[in-house]
């Protein structure tokens, strides 16, 4: 009875531990197949979970996951190549980690974390900027 109850307490925290979902790279560059601006790769608005797909949960203009839903408050998180939060690839201008918040410190066009700042996070020369048509971009992950 006990081994059983050990077994059952020992497996309940496994959903906890879920993986989040690989939805390519927020590049410039046409030519990684990782990227959302390959029509043949990540971009592709056929991909089941590509958020050019706007069937998709990332892509859908209503789904709370959706990276085009401008009242989506779960949508898919930016990482730099080192692994650093770059924010939330979102149309929500009121979320404060979304990429669109004019104010927030990922959307700002002064702030140094942000991708639309020409001279930090969005630099167009740095190989993780989701801007330098030659780079990698952003990690896209999803939940």
């Amino acid at each position: 009875m006990w081994v059983a109850f050990l077994l059952l307490l020992l497996l309940l925290p496994l959903p906890l531990f879920v993986h989040a979902e690989d939805l390519g790279e927020l590049s410039a560059n046409p030519y990684n197949p990782n990227s959302t601006s390959n029509p043949y790769g990540a971009g592709s608005p056929f991909k089941s979970d590509g958020i050019n797909n706007p069937f998709s949960p990332y892509g859908s203009p209503f789904s709370n996951q959706s990276a085009t839903n401008p009242y989506a408050t779960d949508a898919p998180r930016l990482y730099d190549q080192q692994g650093n939060y770059r924010g939330k690839l979102s149309a929500n201008p009121y979320d404060p980690d979304s990429t669109s918040n004019p104010y927030g410190r990922y959307g700002s066009p002064f702030s140094p974390d942000s991708i639309k700042n020409p001279y930090g996070a969005g630099n167009p020369y740095s190989p993780s900027s989701p801007t330098n048509p030659y780079g990698r971009g952003l990690r896209i992950e999803g939940r």
